[in-house]
């Protein structure tokens, strides 16, 4: 399908293949959709299967493949694969690479044939699944149906019934996974029967939920008491491997701590204890009528999500349930079958157990050390002694901290809107400041467009010097995950219950966000604020967070292209404490220091939030009380809350910061190349944004034609336009196994000067179908609740106020020229600009000589060698947020 029609009309495509089908999906705008259907149609009908675009996708499957290359959720599951029984259908590589498709090539198989041969064999109507959503009336889109889809060959009709009982993979065996992240996770699996057809009874969801539960009694509310675990996640997962027609497989996923490592039998013997705590009772139908319940308030109050996923998750929809159950299934449990739970649970026994452990912490002088193939991930094979596998299979006696989880006091029952006793005409269309008080200040703006029992209440939390000193950012960062840690078991009994909290440092600020059904919402802020005002850190819990929080600043940057990100922020923003140095000064504190830090970070606060949703005026008045009566600080200097400053790079200047990859075997290199344009702000502010995204509305196609899919730079190629702090720019990124930064930043910059004919050769009718497609795109409605709560809590957060903006920058559009365009390219991005300024960012891995940089510094570049000594002779813009 040609992405070109698509991109001039506002549109994607994309697609993927999971373990038993391949998804193809696109979006368009409303108007082009008879167009596009006609050559998507074509793709199922007569594909091409171009040779010359075989030998492209192979080297794209194979940067695909080089991008998860240092992933260990990848390597695990390609493990698992890899060791799975011989002959098992699951037994192979489950990726594809160049070495596997071009090696298939050197055995005598001709790949063209073979595709067209899996086309013929597969792709007919007995084996697809077809959703189209759009703003025709049905009988129009039936009609376009059959019109374009009616020479797609008919075909048997798909199979999806159980295929095999061979078993998945040898028991009593522990594997021992080298990790790349600094990490300990254990993970146990279990094969259980398919069950596609009890998709309605949910056996293993209900299972699911009681042993992934946190409250008191749960078996990781057990481990963390221990010490030996930091979280726990347990069910089968969304994947096709996870949902096969082989076998369902139930994983629970350990976040071990290094005592946790130290006792892993002791840990697995829990699990165990917890298992037969379970058979012990019998399956209890309340607790499934409380899943119900949650399942039928969650569809019957569903957030509308964009068109082009829900296209996705109703075509694979079709797959598994009947048709009445195609929009509502994965929401339903009906018909309470005890018995169908224990023969579920049946299946948790030791024989028909898989261990996996993957740790940094890895014994590399074994003589035991495997590699697996495709990957190179070395592992250890272990018999698990015969008595261990025995006691698990009768547990003895059940630890008396083990029981079943409470009643769920946080399921709402209170669904009333707040809108339906007023006039939705006299609502305001944009949030209006309801409390403006020196110590809280509240934006407000009732929900009249979604109708759903829902509030998102956003919290931005400046403190006392948090993040002043790179030992209070620190603390400021234990404070946090001490504060969430001690929350945990009322938290998760909210989110089961679809009222999610999120307690993040962001900048200098704490921001804490309360969002789902608002009936106990209040409720849980109450309970939120009473705790940080009475915290008082455990020593022992103390001691486990600093580890976990050790661990996080390790894996920091493990990726390149976040890497590459974390580089370009540390030299725009002026005060930024580097994580290496967090790291350091982390090991020197202590519990006494973390005591008398907390008493004076929260001594003095400011709050500003927005509260949008299913709420009254009076409830977020009621709100701000919360905070007034609950928290005894003094309100927070307006001078003394930090405000981010951005650096000003002079006009003309081109900065390089040359960086290796942090995780020595990583082979992609980064180059990310920033062109700042303007401060967003004063009258032009509006116009300049709207250019900035026209241009990237032009280029973007063409850039990801020529650098990836022509050249084959690298899987991920992208540019579109950045915001820091209100600082507008401009930003090309190439992630590449291939080719070292130095010849990626040249083609980038081949790029960069060939868009002068490009944007030249734009014919009018092109450049206009751009421009309303990026009007159409500014001027779509928020698909629900959430999305436009992000869009106001944006604004706020910029402290720029402009709760219409994207309604202003598409007014702005219609009288935008090509012209215009060019004069924004000229005037901040082509290389004879005196205005133009550049940072490049240089991420060098393992296959690319960092030394290399040098050559650049000959054309003009300016390397950065020590950023804060960069930062003491710079200039910064004035801070705005």
């Amino acid at each position: 399908m040609k992405t070109s029609y698509l991109s001039k009309h506002g549109g994607s495509s994309n697609a993927f293949t999971e373990t038993e089908y391949t998804c193809y999906h696109f979006d368009v705008k409303r108007e082009y959709l008879k167009g596009a259907l006609d050559r998507f149609s074509q793709f199922f009908v007569s594909p091409l299967v171009k040779a010359e675009a075989m030998d492209r996708e192979i080297l794209a499957v194979d940067s695909e493949f080089n991008q998860v290359l240092q992933s260990d959720s990848c390597r695990l599951y390609q493990l698992q694969s890899h060791t799975c029984s011989h002959g098992h259908p699951l037994n192979r590589f489950t990726w594809g690479n160049k070495k596997s498709l071009v090696e298939a090539m050197g055995s005598g198989i001709n790949l063209r044939e073979e595709i067209l041969q899996m086309y013929t064999s597969n792709y007919h109507g007995g084996m697809m699944k077809l959703v189209i959503i759009g703003g025709e009336p049905l009988d129009t889109l039936e009609a376009w149906t059959m019109e374009l889809f009616s020479k797609v060959k008919a075909g048997p009709l798909l199979d999806i019934s159980p295929k095999t009982n061979m078993p998945f993979w040898k028991s009593g065996k522990l594997h021992k996974l080298e990790a790349v992240r600094d990490v300990h996770s254990l993970y146990l699996s279990w094969t259980l029967p398919c069950l596609h057809k009890e998709y309605m009874k949910k056996p293993e969801d209900y299972l699911a939920h009681l042993l992934g539960h946190e409250g008191k009694g749960s078996l990781l509310y057990f481990l963390k008491a221990k010490g030996w675990a930091s979280s726990l996640s347990a069910g089968v997962g969304s994947g096709g491997a996870q949902r096969s027609s082989y076998a369902y497989i139930f994983e629970m996923s350990i976040r071990l701590t290094d005592s946790g490592l130290k006792n892993l039998y002791e840990v697995i013997t829990a699990v165990y204890q917890y298992l037969n705590l379970l058979k012990q009772s019998d399956p209890q139908e309340w607790i499934f009528k409380e899943l119900q319940d949650i399942g039928y308030m969650e569809f019957r109050f569903a957030e509308e999500q964009p068109p082009d996923d829900y296209v996705v998750d109703l075509a694979e929809n079709m797959l598994f349930y009947s048709e009445k159950h195609i929009v509502a299934g994965e929401y339903l449990y009906e018909g309470w079958e005890p018995e169908l739970v224990k023969h579920v649970l049946s299946f948790f026994h030791p024989d028909n157990m898989r261990v996996d452990i993957l740790s940094k912490l890895f014994d590399k002088q074994s003589q035991a050390i495997k590699c697996e193939p495709w990957f190179g991930s070395q592992y250890i094979e272990e018999d698990i002694p015969s008595s261990l596998i025995e006691s698990w299979r009768n547990p003895g006696q059940i630890d008396a901290n083990f029981h079943l989880p409470r009643k769920n006091e946080f399921i709402p029952g209170d669904f009333t809107l707040r809108n339906a006793s007023i006039d939705k005409s006299l609502n305001d269309d944009n949030p209006r400041c309801i409390v403006d008080e020196p110590f809280i200040k509240l934006w407000y703006k009732m929900d009249s467009t979604f109708n759903v029992p829902r509030a998102n209440t956003y919290f931005l939390i400046s403190v006392k010097d948090g993040c002043s000193s790179l030992r209070n950012s620190v603390l400021t960062d234990l404070f946090a995950n001490l504060l969430k840690d001690e929350l945990n078991e009322v938290l998760y009994q909210a989110y089961v219950a679809k009222l999610e909290t999120s307690l993040s440092v962001v900048g200098s600020n704490l921001e804490l966000k309360l969002y789902g059904y608002n009936d106990k919402l209040a409720i849980l802020l109450s309970n939120i604020l009473a705790a940080s005002q009475s915290f008082s850190p455990k020593i022992d819990r103390f001691e486990v967070i600093k580890e976990d929080l050790e661990r996080a600043y390790k894996n920091t940057n493990m990726k390149p292209m976040s890497h590459s990100t974390y580089l370009r922020l540390q030299v725009l923003r002026e005060i930024f404490w580097d994580v290496d140095e967090k790291l350091e000064v982390l090991a020197t504190l202590t519990f006494s220091d973390l005591a008398a830090f907390v008493p004076e970070l929260l001594s003095q606060l400011h709050i500003e939030g927005l509260c949008h949703g299913n709420l009254s005026g009076e409830e977020v008045i009621h709100i701000s009380k919360i905070f007034r009566n609950t928290l005894s600080a003094q309100t927070l200097p307006e001078e003394a809350r930090h405000g981010e400053r951005v650096f000003c790079i002079p006009n003309g200047a081109n900065f390089l910061r040359s960086v290796r990859v942090k995780n020595d075997p990583e082979e992609n290199s980064v180059v990310e190349v920033y062109f700042p344009v303007e401060q967003d702000v004063g009258k032009e502010a509006t116009r300049l944004r709207a250019i900035t995204d026209l241009f990237s509305n032009i280029i973007e196609e063409p850039c990801f034609d020529q650098l990836r899919t022509k050249e084959q730079l690298g899987y991920t190629v992208d540019s579109s336009p950045r915001m820091t702090y209100r600082v507008l720019a401009y930003c090309f990124r190439v992630m590449s196994s291939k080719y070292s930064p130095v010849y990626l930043q040249s083609r980038i910059d081949n790029f960069i000067n060939g868009l002068s004919s490009l944007l030249d050769a734009l014919d009018e009718e092109t450049f206009e179908h751009h421009k309303s497609g990026l009007i159409a795109d500014k001027l779509e409605k928020d698909p629900s609740l959430s999305y436009q709560t992000g869009d106001y809590w944006s604004q706020i957060v910029d402290k720029r106020y402009m709760f219409d903006m994207s309604k202003l920058e598409a007014e702005e559009l219609r009288t935008v020229r090509k012209e215009d365009v060019i004069s924004w390219y000229d005037t901040y991005i082509r290389s004879s600009s005196p205005k133009r300024r550049r940072l490049a960012i240089h991420v060098y891995g393992c296959n690319s000589d960092i030394a290399e940089a040098a050559k650049l510094q000959e054309q003009s570049w300016t390397a950065i060698d020590d950023v804060k000594s960069l930062k003491v002779s710079s200039q910064f813009y004035s801070s705005l947020c």
